[in-house]
């Protein structure tokens, strides 16, 4: 379902990122571990599209990612992607359901799964409230069910427990782990938070620049 391999990448030539080959079949997870600068956030955004490596190939689900470009790309990812960042990319004038909706319009997929989805998220309730009233727990499950609106076939999470406690911590993990075996996707998980360790057995750890 995701194959990445001989990839790499610098923002200075001489320094550049040690990137370990990544294979992950459906349904499986990785969690990408390591400190700040060291690399994780670069590889989640090469594997999300956003950043293009400088050699190396990635696939998803037969597709080469990079062998698609501008629009393509962009629908590419939208229909297969499901991406969750460190602060929550959702809109706030908008509302919960609104949100969603609008991941579904870019990606031409139908909204049949919302309300299923903030049920199994325990966000029912907030549906049509907007997103500035929400708890920062609250805006993250929103963030993570836009990212699984359009039931993608990789689901890419940065640092999403990094300002949670330990309890809600733990919940968005195991929420991620369920979607993405509910959804028979791939997960990746890059973090520096240590109380992540517990929760995936497959592992990288990023020692930084070469």
């Amino acid at each position: 379902m995701l194959e990445a391999k001989n990839l790499e990448f610098y923002y200075q030539k001489n320094q550049p990122f040690k990137i370990p080959d990544i294979h992950l079949k459906q349904g499986e997870q990785l969690l990408i571990i390591g400190k700040s600068g060291s690399g994780k956030t670069t590889i989640l955004n090469m594997l999300g599209g956003l950043l293009k490596p400088i050699k190396g190939e990635i696939i998803i689900d037969g597709t080469s990612l990079y062998s698609l470009s501008g629009a393509k790309l962009d629908k590419f990812r939208g229909k297969n992607i499901g991406i969750i960042f460190q602060k929550p990319h959702i809109l706030a004038p908008l509302t919960v359901e609104e949100n969603l909706k609008l991941a579904n319009f870019f990606s031409g997929k139908s909204n049949s799964k919302i309300t299923g989805l903030l049920a199994e998220l325990g966000i029912s309730e907030k549906r049509t409230s907007k997103v500035n009233t929400l708890s920062e727990g609250e805006a993250q499950r929103v963030s993570i069910a836009r990212a699984l609106a359009n039931s993608p076939k990789v689901i890419l999470a940065d640092e999403p427990t990094a300002s949670l406690d330990d309890a809600n911590a733990a919940n968005v993990v195991k929420l991620l782990k369920e979607q993405a075996e509910k959804f028979k996707a791939a997960l990746v998980i890059v973090t520096h938070d240590q109380r992540v360790k517990d929760h995936i057995a497959n592992q990288i750890t990023m020692g930084g620049l070469s």
